[in-house]
C-alpha cells in the first residue's frame, strides 16, 4: 500500500512540476483598461485589434485603405508625424504588387542606430480572414506599447522607427520596398517584429541574423523580458528553413538583424475566416506586450552597433531563468558527460552495485519502447486519417481536436513504456537500467553537437541524471523527493517540445512526440522504474489514451467557430467560350456538391497553368457551369518590334471589371530578357535573363484596378505563347452567378485562390506578322527604324 501511495505521489509531483512549467511560460492574467497610462494594457491593445480586424483588409480591398488611414490617425493621435511609402516591387517568386507602408519616427537624444518596430497590417487574401491574430495583434501591440512609452517619457537615446508594412501576406513586398528604397533603412540597427501563425499559446522568440547570435542573446537577456520562451534549437532549425517573415527581408536584403515574436497554437485559425477578435487569446496578446515593453525601453538606450557578433550561443528558457553559453562548449560538455558516466560505472562495478549484464539488458525495454511507440503512433495517425477523412481538409495539418490526439498518443506511449519495463525491468535494478537512457542521450547529444549545435542544451537534463546516478553509486540510496528535484530540468526542457512539434509542424509529426516521450520517460526512470504494480499503470495510461481518442472522435465534426473549409471557383475559358465550377477539396460537402454534382468528375485540364499556393494545392473536381457574360480584359500590344535577332514587346492588360489578381504564364521554351512589370524588375536578379522554374511568369495583386504592363524582349525565332488568368474575389457576391451563402459551419479554404471568378485567356494579337526592321546607325550612334510601326489595340474576342 505504501509503494502504491509513493507512485501516486510521484505522479502528482510530476503533474505539479509540469503545471508550474507551463504556467511560467506566459503571463497569468491580463492588464486591464484602467491600467496606468504609462503601462501596457492588454485590453487597450485588444480594443485596437477589434477596430483593425472588423473586416478582411487584404491588399486591393476597400478595407485595406480604411485600415491604412486608421493607423495614420492613431499614430497622429499619440503625437507622431506619419509618412507613407508607396511603390511597386517584384520579388524573386514573381509576386508583383504596389505596397503602401505606414511610417513614423521618434527622435532620440544620441542616436547610434535606430530601433525599428515592425508589423504588417494587411490580412490574408482569398479566405476572407479578418487578420485579428495575423497581424492586427502585432500592430495593436506596437500601437499600445508606443503610446505607453511616450506617456511615460522614458529616456531614449536611439531613434525609434515604426513600420506598419504592407503586402507581407503576398510576398513580403512592403518590407522589400522599405529595405531597398527608403532612406531610413540605412539607419536601422535592430528590428523587433511581431507576428502570428495561430491564435493562442505562448509567443516564441526567433532571431534573424547573418552572423552569430552571441551579442544579440546577451542583450536580450539583459533586457529582462518577464516570460521569455525560446531556445537555440528553434534558432538552428529556423536558419536551415526557407523563412518567410518580413524580418527575413531585412536580414537577407539589408543585412539588418532582429527578433521575431510569434505564437503558433490555434494553428487551425491561421489565415482563415476564424482569425477574428473572438478567437485571439488575450493572454497571448499580453505575452506579446511582455516582450515589447522591456525590449523597447532597453534597446532604445543601448549602442545597437554592438549587437553584431560572429559567435553563436546555445540558449534556452526554464522557469524563472534564461540560460546561455557558447556553442563551443557543446562538444566538451558531451564528452565530459560520457567520461563521468563511464567513471561512475567503474566505481559502481567495483562496489558491486552495477552489473554490466543488466546495463545491456536495460536497452531492451528502452529500444523496444522507442520502436513500438514510434511505429504505433505513425501508423495510428494514418489510421485516424482513414477513419476521419475530413482531417485532410486541414491543409496546415493540425485539426481542431489536435491537442486531444497529442494527449492520446503521448499517454499511449507512456503505457507502452510501462509495459516494456514491467516485463523487462524490476525496481531493484532500476538504476542499472537507468544507464541505457543516459548513454543513449549522450550519443544523441554527440550527434547533435556536430549537426545541430543549437540543440546543445539537451545535455543539461543528462547532467542531472548523471548526478542522480552518482548519488546512488556513492550512497546506494535515492528518495522520491530527490528524484523529483532532479527531474525538473528534463521536464522543463524536453516536455514542451512534445507539444510544440505537432502544433508547429502538423499532426503528421506525432510519431516524433511519441519518441520524445519515451526518451523523456528514460530520463525519469528513477521515478517510474520504482513504481509498484507497473501492470496497473499500463492500464491507467492505456485507458487515459482511450479516453483521449474517444474525446477526439466525439469532437471530430464541425460546428460554428470550428468550421469546415471548402473551396469553389468559377473558371471561364475565353478561348473556348466555356465555363466550369471547380474545387481543391477532396471531401465534398452539400454546399460544394450543389455545384459539382453528386457524381464527382476529376478536374480535367485545369492544372496545366499552375496557380501558386502555399501547399501547391491542385484542383480535384470540376463540372460544367453556365456561361455568363464576364467582361474580359483588354490586351494592348503597345510595342512589338524586331531589331536584329530580338523581338521587343510591351504589353498592357487592362481590366474591364473589378479584379484582384493576374497570373501570367508562358511556354517554358520561351526565354525572357530585361523583363519589367509595371516598371520594376525582379529584385536581386543576376543578369538580364528572367529566371523561372515552370510556366509561371508572375502573379500580380491588383490595387485600384491598375492595369498590368509587361516589357521584355525574346529571341525573334521564339514562338510567342503566353496565357493569363484574371481573378476577382467576388464569387459570393457576383450577381451573374448567384452563389448561395455557405452554412454557418463552413468557411473558405485558406492558402488557395478561393471564392473567385476566373477568366482564362491567351495573350495574343490579331494582326499580320510584324515587319523586320533592319537597324541602321545614325550619325549620333542611335538606332532608328526605316518604317514607322502601327501599334494596334487588341480588343477582346
Amino acid at each position: 500500500m505504501r509503494k502504491n501511495q509513493t507512485s501516486i505521489l510521484a505522479l502528482i509531483g510530476i503533474l505539479i512540476i509540469l503545471a508550474v512549467i507551463y504556467a511560467t511560460m506566459m503571463p497569468q492574467g491580463i492588464s486591464k483598461d484602467d491600467e496606468a497610462l504609462a503601462e501596457f494594457s492588454t485590453e487597450r491593445a485588444m480594443n485596437q485589434v477589434e477596430i483593425i480586424a472588423q473586416k478582411p483588409h487584404y491588399v486591393g480591398s476597400t478595407n485595406h485603405e480604411l485600415v491604412a488611414n486608421y493607423l495614420k490617425l492613431e499614430l497622429n493621435r499619440i503625437g507622431l508625424e506619419t509618412s507613407v511609402q508607396e511603390g511597386f516591387t517584384l520579388n524573386d517568386k514573381g509576386l508583383l504588387v504596389k505596397s503602401k507602408n505606414i511610417l513614423a519616427r521618434i527622435k532620440g537624444t544620441n542616436n547610434s542606430k535606430a530601433l525599428l518596430l515592425l508589423s504588417h497590417y494587411d490580412s490574408a487574401p482569398h479566405s476572407f480572414s479578418k487578420g485579428a491574430s495575423d497581424d492586427a495583434s502585432g500592430v495593436a501591440t506596437i500601437l499600445e506599447g508606443i503610446r505607453a512609452f511616450l506617456y511615460s517619457k522614458h529616456p531614449q537615446k536611439n531613434d525609434i522607427i515604426i513600420l506598419f508594412s504592407d503586402a507581407e501576406e503576398l510576398g513580403l513586398n512592403g518590407a522589400a520596398l522599405f529595405v531597398n528604397q527608403h532612406p531610413w533603412a540605412k539607419d536601422v540597427g535592430l528590428v523587433l517584429n511581431f507576428e502570428a501563425r495561430g491564435s493562442s499559446g505562448p509567443s516564441y522568440m526567433l532571431m534573424e541574423t547573418n552572423d552569430g547570435n552571441q551579442a544579440l542573446i546577451k542583450e536580450f537577456k539583459n533586457a529582462k523580458a518577464s516570460h521569455p520562451v525560446s531556445n537555440s534549437l528553434m534558432y538552428s532549425i529556423y536558419k536551415m528553413l526557407p523563412n518567410d517573415t518580413d524580418l527575413t527581408v531585412f536580414r537577407e536584403q539589408g543585412n539588418i538583424q532582429g527578433f521575431n515574436f510569434a505564437f503558433i497554437d490555434g494553428h487551425y485559425n491561421y489565415h482563415t475566416q476564424q482569425d477574428d477578435a473572438s478567437h485571439l487569446n488575450l493572454t497571448t496578446l499580453a505575452h506579446q506586450g511582455t516582450y515589447l515593453m522591456p525590449l523597447l525601453k532597453y534597446f532604445s538606450n543601448v549602442d545597437l552597433t554592438k549587437t553584431v557578433s560572429t559567435e553563436d550561443n546555445v540558449y534556452f528558457n526554464a522557469p524563472f531563468v534564461f540560460i546561455t553559453y557558447p556553442f563551443s562548449w557543446v562538444m566538451p560538455m558531451t564528452l565530459i558527460a560520457f567520461v563521468v558516466l563511464i567513471l561512475l560505472l567503474f566505481i559502481g562495478k567495483a562496489k558491486r552495485i552495477i552489473s554490466i549484464r543488466e546495463i545491456f539488458r536495460g536497452f531492451v525495454p528502452l529500444l523496444g519502447s522507442l520502436i513500438i511507440s514510434g511505429l504505433v503512433t505513425f501508423l495510428g495517425w494514418k489510421i485516424m486519417l482513414e477513419i476521419y477523412p475530413q482531417y485532410s481538409d486541414f491543409l496546415n495539418g493540425f485539426t481542431y481536436n489536435g491537442h486531444a490526439y497529442i494527449g492520446a498518443f503521448v499517454t499511449l506511449s507512456i503505457a507502452i513504456c510501462f509495459a516494456f519495463y514491467h516485463h523487462f525491468s524490476e525496481a531493484k535494478i532500476t538504476m542499472n537500467h537507468f544507464v541505457a537512457p543516459l548513454l543513449l542521450w549522450i550519443i544523441i547529444n554527440g550527434f547533435l553537437a556536430n549537426s545541430l549545435t543549437g540543440a546543445g542544451f539537451l545535455i543539461i537534463p543528462v547532467y542531472f541524471g548523471i548526478l542522480l546516478f552518482a548519488i546512488f553509486v556513492f550512497t546506494q540510496h535515492y528518495s522520491l523527493g530527490l528524484n523529483l528535484l532532479f527531474s525538473i530540468p528534463a521536464l522543463a526542457i524536453i516536455a514542451p517540445f512534445i507539444v510544440m512539434f505537432p502544433i508547429g509542424l502538423g499532426l503528421k509529426i506525432l510519431f516524433g512526440s511519441a519518441i520524445l516521450t519515451v526518451l523523456l520517460f528514460g530520463l525519469l526512470l528513477p521515478i517510474f522504474g520504482a513504481f509498484a504494480k507497473k501492470g496497473a499503470w499500463i492500464i491507467v495510461f492505456f485507458l487515459s489514451s482511450i479516453g483521449f481518442f474517444i474525446y477526439a472522435g466525439y469532437h471530430s465534426g464541425y460546428e460554428f467557430g470550428k468550421a469546415k473549409s471548402n473551396s469553389l471557383l468559377y473558371v471561364y475559358n475565353a478561348n473556348t467560350n466555356s465555363a466550369v465550377w471547380t474545387t481543391y477539396d477532396t471531401n465534398l460537402d452539400e454546399w460544394t456538391k450543389a455545384y459539382l454534382g453528386e457524381k464527382n468528375q476529376k478536374a480535367v485540364g485545369l492544372n496545366g497553368l499552375p496557380i501558386a499556393s502555399k501547399y501547391n494545392s491542385k484542383f480535384t473536381y470540376s463540372s460544367i457551369a453556365p456561361t455568363v457574360d464576364v467582361p474580359k480584359p483588354t490586351i494592348t500590344f503597345i510595342k512589338d518590334s524586331v531589331i536584329g535577332n530580338n523581338r521587343y514587346l510591351k504589353i498592357k492588360i487592362s481590366p474591364n471589371r473589378k479584379v484582384n489578381r493576374y497570373d501570367i504564364y508562358a511556354n517554358p521554351k520561351m526565354t525572357f530578357y530585361n523583363f519589367k512589370a509595371n516598371g520594376v524588375s525582379t529584385f536581386g536578379q543576376k543578369g538580364n535573363r528572367l529566371e523561372r522554374e515552370d510556366s509561371k511568369i508572375l502573379c500580380y495583386y491588383v490595387t485600384a484596378n491598375e492595369p498590368l504592363e509587361m516589357e521584355f524582349y525574346i529571341n525573334k525565332s521564339s514562338i510567342f505563347d503566353m496565357d493569363l488568368i484574371e481573378s476577382s474575389f467576388d464569387l459570393m457576391t457576383n450577381p451573374l452567378l448567384n452563389v448561395k451563402p455557405r452554412l454557418d459551419w463552413m468557411m473558405p479554404t485558406p492558402f488557395v485562390l478561393n471564392d473567385a471568378v476566373l477568366v482564362q485567356q491567351k495573350i495574343k494579337r490579331y494582326v499580320a506578322p510584324v515587319k523586320t526592321i533592319e537597324p541602321v546607325t545614325a550619325k549620333d550612334s542611335t538606332i532608328i527604324a526605316k518604317d514607322s510601326l502601327i501599334q494596334p489595340v487588341v480588343k477582346p474576342e
